[in-house]
């Protein structure tokens, strides 16, 4: 059964975000027709959680379009115009949790935004974070991505004054395992202001951001 999109190109004008697509479960016809309707009309498209192995049997002239990224499993159709003055940090706690960190980076890029991500700077050697503290402090955003007990959330959320945006990963075991235990370290902070987005959602923590950004600029 062939379902045509209905894609929502107003979208940025209207709210400031642009149209994208969630690629898991949609066919590589489904892919190939959003993406020539994209190309057809001029219009730019993020594309996430395109797994390689759905790239890879997308037509010739679908790919060739596409600029794409498999660790984050993102792709991207048309190029972005920098925003200049203000940038967001990615700052996620582990090796493990690239493809989130991944997403989110890949999602304000698309975007025009300007962003640096600190990897790998778990609590579990606090001294990696502190090493990195002054960096992060000089952002306009802060997007944490950790999994396991999820402790890196509270600790940046208690040293900087950006907003943060916490993304809890399914990165554990045990009673880590799908991320349910740093998604309630998340909501469950003591740290004032800390908001939390779904378990791996990179792409929502960039929105969020984005929207965070637009009402700053809106603002003067």
């Amino acid at each position: 059964m062939q379902i045509t999109a209905i894609m929502d190109w107003q979208r940025g004008a209207r709210t400031g975000l642009a149209e994208a697509v969630y690629a898991s479960g949609k066919t590589a016809a489904d892919i190939a027709n959003i993406v020539m309707q994209a190309a057809d009309g001029g219009h730019r498209l993020l594309l996430t959680r395109l797994a390689p192995d759905a790239f890879a049997v997308l037509p010739s002239p679908t790919s060739a379009l596409l600029d794409y990224d498999p660790i984050s499993q993102t792709a991207i159709l048309g190029r972005a115009e920098s925003r200049s003055g203000l940038d967001v940090a990615v700052v996620s706690a582990g090796m493990s949790d690239v493809m989130v960190a991944g997403e989110a980076l890949r999602t304000l890029q698309f975007a025009g935004v300007a962003t640096s991500h600190v990897a790998d700077v778990g609590v579990a050697g606090l001294w990696r974070l502190m090493e990195r503290l002054e960096q992060i402090q000089k952002h306009s955003v802060v997007i944490a991505v950790a999994g396991m007990e999820g402790a890196l959330f509270s600790v940046l959320a208690g040293l900087i004054r950006a907003p943060i945006i916490a993304v809890p990963t399914s990165v554990g075991y045990g009673v880590s395992s799908g991320g349910r235990l740093a998604l309630g370290s998340a909501l469950g902070s003591c740290a004032p202001g800390l908001v939390a987005v779904n378990i791996d959602n990179g792409f929502g923590a960039a929105q969020a951001a984005l929207r965070i950004l637009n009402l700053v600029r809106r603002e003067g």
